[in-house]
């Protein structure tokens, strides 16, 4: 699945390509992806501009309105990449579209962008400027910003039985921080992925908060993880996985200690750890 860098590697990716463009027309060719593709987007989008091109959370934001200016805005695209989904630019005669490339957005400045998704877990819905969306509400903060630390998150975790690992999961704790980043941030920061959030002490937190933000600024900055289906939006895939610590590495070497990597099951979904340097 493609996570908070994927998605951040995307944006930057497609931002100076569309930025300040008009939208020209909106080919849909495959409406049924997570949630149905409204009837109307492709008559609601044609004409507007594009004002900026943003992220919150795992959902790309492109803000639409009838000119450049900041008053103007007239609603948001809201782009979720799912599973397997991926953004990439397209520059002049575009390529007649594959399998599983569900939708084009077309720009008065001859380029395209487009949409891709084999498992259709993906979605690209509208949220007009006097409505909000529910998926985007009681979001926690992003893991980047600076209310996002060690005292926020130790005070969010009094009380509480989960394992740290789900915990730091909760898109209500924190946003973005997705099933592979997890494991790498629980291995640098020395904490157990089966511990119980509540029975971590504030020193681990600000451990764990400065490896969250240490990992995802530099999966960010080398274009995420090369898992499978995820490429970024010029259409290579990032490189980030070939130094991942414990992920998909069960019965590797831990890099510390030379203890092999265990693999668990949690939340159906797989975890990676080092049962000699976490405790």
């Amino acid at each position: 699945m493609p996570e908070l860098p994927e998605v951040e590697t995307t944006r930057r990716g497609i931002e100076p390509h569309i930025d300040g463009q008009r939208i020209t027309s909106m080919d849909i060719r495959q409406p049924k992806l997570r949630w149905p593709i409204p009837q109307h987007l492709a008559k609601t989008v044609k004409g507007l501009t594009v004002l900026a091109t943003k992220r919150r959370a795992k959902y790309l934001l492109i803000e639409l309105g009838r000119s450049t200016g900041a008053d103007s805005l007239v609603g948001t695209l809201i782009i979720h990449l799912g599973m397997s989904g991926s953004l990439r630019i397209i520059q002049g005669k575009p390529l007649a579209p594959a399998k599983h490339e569900h939708f084009d957005i077309k720009f008065n400045n001859q380029h395209m962008l487009r949409f891709t998704d084999p498992r259709r877990f993906g979605a690209c819905l509208w949220m007009p400027c006097d409505e909000s969306l529910a998926i985007l509400d009681n979001l926690g903060p992003e893991p980047l910003d600076e209310i996002f630390d060690g005292d926020y998150i130790y005070k969010k975790s009094r009380k509480r039985t989960v394992s740290i690992k789900s915990f730091i999961m909760d898109q209500k704790v924190v946003v973005g921080v997705g099933n592979i980043y997890a494991s790498e941030c629980l291995y640098l920061s020395g904490i157990n992925p089966k511990k119980a959030a509540g029975k971590i002490s504030k020193a681990k937190f600000a451990a764990l908060v400065d490896a969250i933000k240490q990992v995802l600024k530099k999966a960010i900055s080398e274009g995420g993880t090369t898992l499978k289906d995820f490429v970024g939006s010029d259409g290579k895939p990032g490189y980030f996985a070939q130094q991942l610590n414990v992920y998909g590495r069960r019965g590797a070497p831990c890099p510390a200690c030379q203890s092999p990597i265990k693999q668990i099951t949690q939340g159906q979904r797989s975890t990676f750890y080092c049962s000699n340097c976490q405790k």
